[in-house]
């Protein structure tokens, strides 16, 4: 058996950000490499949002599900090769089911292939000053090539929410309805965490279960990143704790921005061993003793009682006869400098009147 010991107990990344000034008020390896899972589809997001700005894609663009994309692993949709969706309802069947088919098919709508959509996401993050970060696919089934870091995550879901704030209400929806099917999202938060807006989970083998969720309450703009947890219990509750050790002042700040947070660099951590190896049973139960909330018999952090907020996708079937996307040359950015995006509202604290010195995407 592999002990558990491979890994330290306390190895988790875990961030917590102040939205309304960039104030780190607790970080734990924010800056360690790590496989971002499905948190990679807050990127595939992003680049949609961006191709929206641009008009290269309109939210009725028909999304269509090819053999490539089907034949993903899980999550999936569920819906049949040839059948389509608008680009609306596959951003919702991306983020609150976080269906790996559907990514793939955005990415194919998008840029002709996967491999040129990534260049798209590489270039985003390479704009935003991602600099621990490298994608490969568009919706996160694990490559070792695929990285990220805590702080890397954070600045992507600040920037979500600072350029596009339009879109925010579908990192708020907990339930999508497609035909027969409802799915319902990962975040226990937003069902049980009072002022949960957001934002998006994750889980590989390799990864471990990530989190990153956002929360508004009493006044307070909070961010939260967990990467690495043993289980959905663990995750969320890491996430809910952190939130709530922050709302009542137990964190005062480390006198850091998270900009200027440093990503270590090196290989990303390899949980598979300890989450779904030979170690697992030891390593999780390891991890259960050093943070039994939530477990019976146990208190929680996840105690309110929120409805969750639902939308229904329309599969629009068959769709052969509409035009699709034709392979296109690999992505050059063409932003030569950074800039803040035609489409941005305010930026991220403008209540605080706190400039956000991050390469920004170029006017549109």
């Amino acid at each position: 058996m592999i002990a558990a010991s491979i890994l330290p107990v306390q190895a988790t990344p875990l961030l917590v950000v102040d939205r309304s000034n960039l104030s780190v008020l607790y970080a734990q390896d924010a800056g360690q490499p790590w496989h971002p899972a499905s948190l990679t589809k807050l990127m595939t997001a992003y680049v949609v949002f961006e191709e929206l700005a641009l008009g290269t894609i309109t939210l009725d663009t028909p999304v269509r599900i090819s053999k490539g994309a089907v034949a993903l692993a899980p999550s999936k949709s569920g819906l049949a090769v040839d059948s389509s969706v608008t680009m609306r309802d596959a951003l919702y069947l991306l983020i609150v089911r976080s269906a790996n088919d559907v990514a793939y098919a955005i990415a194919e709508t998008i840029a002709g292939t996967e491999a040129n959509f990534a260049v798209k996401m590489n270039d985003v993050a390479r704009r935003m000053g991602m600099t621990g970060t490298n994608f490969v696919n568009s919706h996160g089934l694990h490559v070792v090539g695929q990285v990220s870091t805590a702080r890397d995550l954070a600045i992507l879901s600040l920037y979500i929410e600072q350029a596009y704030p339009q879109y925010m209400p579908i990192f708020q929806t907990g339930t999508v309805r497609l035909n027969k099917a409802v799915y319902e999202a990962n975040n226990a938060l937003l069902k049980g965490f009072s002022g949960t807006n957001g934002m998006k989970t994750g889980y590989t083998c390799a990864a471990g279960l990530n989190v990153v969720a956002t929360v508004d309450r009493n006044g307070r703009r909070l961010l939260a990143v967990v990467l690495g947890g043993s289980s959905a219990r663990e995750r969320n509750e890491r996430a809910a704790e952190l939130f709530t050790n922050a709302l009542s002042g137990r964190y005062q700040g480390s006198g850091q921005s998270l900009l200027s947070l440093v990503n270590s660099g090196g290989a990303a951590q390899d949980m598979r061993p300890l989450v779904c190896g030979a170690g697992a049973p030891e390593y999780i139960k390891a991890r259960e003793a050093e943070f039994p909330m939530g477990l019976k018999g146990q208190p929680s952090y996840l105690n309110d009682e929120i409805p969750l907020r639902e939308y229904t996708v329309v599969d629009l079937g068959r769709t052969r006869s509409v035009a699709f996307p034709r392979p296109r040359p690999a992505h050059v950015s063409r932003f030569a400098a950074p800039a803040v995006a035609a489409t941005s509202t305010a930026p991220i604290v403008a209540e605080r009147a706190v400039s956000l010195p991050i390469p920004r995407p170029a006017d549109l």
